[in-house]
C-alpha cells in the first residue's frame, strides 16, 4: 500500500512539474527545437531568423500577451469561416458544382484550423 501511495505522489509531482513551465518557456523550448532542426539541415538563414525570434521572445514575452494573441488568432479564424460560408452561399446561388466543391473544401479547412487553434492550451 505504501508503495502505491509513493508511486502516486511521484507521478503527481512529475506531472505538476511539467505544467510548471510558463507559456513563454514553452515558446522558447519550441524555438530551440526548431533551431536544432535547422542546424541538422544546415539551414543558416532559418537559424538566424529563429535566433532573432528567440531573443525577442526572451526580451518581450508575457503569458498574458501570448493568450491575447491566441484569442486574436481565433477571432480572425472565425471571421475567415464567415467569409468562406458567404463564398459558399454565393457559389450555391450560381449553381457551379466545381466552385461549390472548392468552397466547401476551403470552408472545411478553415473550420479544422479553428478547431486546432481552440484545442491549444492558451
Amino acid at each position: 500500500m505504501k508503495y502505491r501511495i509513493t508511486l502516486a505522489l511521484a507521478l503527481f509531482s512529475i506531472s505538476t512539474a511539467s505544467f510548471a513551465n510558463t507559456l513563454c518557456q514553452e515558446k522558447e523550448q519550441e524555438i530551440q527545437r526548431e533551431i536544432s532542426y535547422a542546424e541538422k539541415h544546415n539551414n543558416q538563414n532559418r537559424i538566424d531568423g529563429l535566433k532573432k525570434a528567440l531573443s525577442e521572445v526572451k526580451a518581450n514575452c508575457s503569458d498574458s500577451k501570448l493568450r491575447a494573441e491566441h484569442q486574436e488568432k481565433i477571432a480572425e479564424q472565425k471571421e475567415e469561416i464567415a467569409e468562406r460560408r458567404q463564398d459558399l452561399k454565393e457559389a450555391n446561388e450560381k449553381g457551379d458544382a466545381d466552385k461549390i466543391a472548392r468552397r466547401e473544401k476551403k470552408l472545411k479547412e478553415a473550420q479544422e484550423e479553428l478547431k486546432a487553434l481552440e484545442a491549444r492550451e492558451y
